[in-house]
């Protein structure tokens, strides 16, 4: 049978995951506080509420997609949240990019009162997720996880167990870490062969087939290559999860140098105005960068 789902955050992301749960065939009720994303999910078919509070109420499962730690919590916990609406048994499944810390508490919280909760971020970026490619990361309890993965598979294919609420986020900042310092070392590779004369568009075929090969090289090399950068995920963002990257080593006192020089090269970026694009706009910084 399939589930009445809930999706709280109708962005880039919440939106590719509405679409997918729609196509395998779950009803959607969602929510945003941007009256153009609710049109959007009824364009798609799904059934767009005015509250959190109304997704809680109508909804089985309730996925989380929102842009700050701030808004998560809010969304559910507030006094107009998920928690405070759900009934006993419902499921929580939190697949923003937060800090682990608030991932452990959110659990804490949410399953004292009687709710399910899962920790699910995704890796990948939105335009992956409408085609099916990348892959869930999933922490909390093995009972519940096992009992949603039929739900979690029609997202993504991919959904991998990693263990405790708060471990899967961890391994979701490891992987935007990556994503970080390998995008922003195509722009580098690509900066190199355009000051030595040569034309990055011809060279980039041969970088892409090279032992130094990358997804993020194969992915958002052509953009900086075009000069274009429409945002899968947004420089704005990236920014936020450099800092929860750079907060979650701290935390457990893991060096991360390379990091912290690349959030520079992000931020420069950003104050020049592109925190809306692609954060492969990075390249733009790597240009100026003294």
């Amino acid at each position: 049978m399939k589930a009445t789902v809930g999706v709280v955050g109708l962005g880039l992301l919440g939106h590719a995951v509405a679409a997918r749960l729609l196509a395998a065939g779950h009803a959607v009720v969602g929510h945003d506080i941007l009256a153009e994303k609710r049109e959007a999910l009824a364009g798609l078919g799904g059934t767009p509420a005015p509250s959190v509070t109304a997704v809680a109420q109508a909804a089985e499962v309730v996925c989380l997609l929102l842009p700050s730690l701030a808004a998560v919590e809010a969304a559910l916990l507030g006094p107009d949240g998920v928690v405070g609406a759900a009934r006993s048994g419902q499921t929580v499944v939190q697949m923003s990019t937060i800090s682990p810390a608030l991932t452990e508490r959110l659990a804490r919280e949410t399953e004292a009162r009687g709710l399910a909760f899962l920790d699910c971020p995704v890796s990948g970026t939105s335009a992956m997720v409408a085609r099916g490619e990348g892959l869930l990361l999933v922490g909390g309890e093995r009972a519940v996880v096992e009992r949603c993965r039929p739900l979690l598979e029609a997202i993504l294919p991919r959904a991998v167990y990693i263990g405790g609420a708060g471990q899967a986020t961890v391994v979701k900042l490891a992987a935007n870490l990556l994503v970080g310092l390998h995008t922003a070392a195509a722009a580098e590779a690509l900066a190199l062969v355009r000051r030595a004369g040569l034309e990055p568009g011809a060279v980039l075929d041969v970088l892409a087939a090279s032992a130094g090969t990358s997804r993020m090289l194969e992915l958002r090399g052509p953009m900086m290559v075009r000069g274009e950068f429409p945002a899968q995920m947004k420089l704005d963002l990236f920014l936020k999860d450099l800092g929860l990257i750079l907060d979650a080593a701290a935390a457990v006192d893991a060096r991360l140098p390379l990091t912290a020089l690349a959030q520079r090269l992000y931020a420069a970026a950003a104050t020049d105005g592109h925190g809306g694009e692609d954060l492969a706009v990075v390249a733009r910084a790597m240009e100026r960068w003294p």
